[in-house]
């Protein structure tokens, strides 16, 4: 499932870096398949978790979760914990019902992929991200890394690593471009090729 257009937004971070966004509508069966996609055939590539100013989650899976969905949720079950994320709507249940203003600020407002790039074109992470319907961030995956290894710890850059987000860019985000770092980075960080 894929939407008919996108739109983009640059935004120049207090550090001096840029975070450009291509948006994408969150729409529920989008989302759903999207997050089904990463949970169920690249669990093991991704490291996920909200990411505010002050608090990074960086999570990382050891075995693929188990996924359910009910009443615009999807639920994704880590055996020993677990967690709900809001992907459409929710109407709670007859002898409860959610509220139509409440579910507005649950249901996701904004979602869109991400490359956010250093000071002097180095460095940089790549993923996604998701607000809710008071912009507070729900969620941000962060997809391979050119810089970091498999195991998180700095390497020459290896732009091989942005195959998925690439694929899941063209996938979900009609036209969008396999990026490189050519002509963006500096080539001290990207090696040249």
């Amino acid at each position: 499932m894929i939407v008919e257009q996108y739109r983009t937004e640059t935004i120049e971070d207090l550090d001096g870096s840029q975070t450009s966004y291509e948006y994408l509508q969150p729409e529920e069966a989008m989302l759903q398949s999207f997050f089904y996609d990463m949970f169920q055939e690249h669990w093991s590539e991704m490291v996920f978790g909200p990411c505010l100013e002050g608090a990074v989650f960086e999570i990382q899976l050891t075995e693929p979760p188990q996924l359910g969905y009910l009443d615009g949720y999807l639920t994704v079950n880590l055996k020993d914990w677990h967690f709900h994320l809001c992907l459409g709507i929710h109407k709670g249940s007859k002898g409860n019902p959610t509220s139509d203003t409440l579910a507005q600020q649950r249901r996701p407002s904004k979602a869109g992929f991400f490359k956010s790039i250093g000071r002097r074109g180095s460095f940089g992470s790549w993923g996604f991200r998701m607000w809710n319907g008071n912009g507070e961030q729900m969620l941000t995956i962060f997809f391979p890394n050119p810089y970091l290894s498999d195991r998180m710890k700095p390497q020459k850059p290896d732009w091989s690593r942005l195959a998925l987000w690439n694929e899941m860019r063209s996938k979900y985000l009609p036209g969008a471009v396999a990026w490189s770092p050519e002509g963006v980075m500096s080539e001290e960080s990207w090696g040249g090729h």
